[in-house]
């Protein structure tokens, strides 16, 4: 990723997080977190990966931000002035969280086994 790209996604993140704490966070979606933006190497796209504090809400949210990714992308651009386009926005669960969860989970059964011995 050039260092152009990386600027972009850093800003893109910036100004998502803030929007997202503004216009998308509510009782229905919960804590939400952007954990990584990923831009393609002609800036067309940004792939934004989040992260649901709350499990039973992920679907929720989902759909929430399918119906205001045109909302959002309008924010986006009124923030950010010096791009000449706003990237299209594809938004994608980042489960890395779960498989942490599920590591620490089988880890603590292999250290009750080993203390059992």
């Amino acid at each position: 990723m050039s260092i152009r790209t990386q600027k972009v996604a850093k800003l893109i993140k910036e100004e998502l997080s803030q929007i997202f704490l503004l216009k998308v966070e509510d009782n229905q979606t919960g804590l939400i977190t952007i954990s990584n933006v990923k831009l393609t190497p002609d800036l067309k796209i940004a792939r934004i990966y989040y992260s649901a504090y709350e499990k039973q809400k992920r679907k929720a949210l989902a759909e929430k931000l399918e119906s205001k990714k045109i909302e959002i992308r309008k924010d986006l651009a009124s923030k950010i002035k010096n791009m000449r386009f706003i990237p299209e926005l594809e938004f994608y669960l980042d489960d890395t969280l779960d498989y942490v969860e599920e590591i620490e989970i089988l880890l603590s059964k292999v250290r009750e086994n080993d203390n059992k011995e």
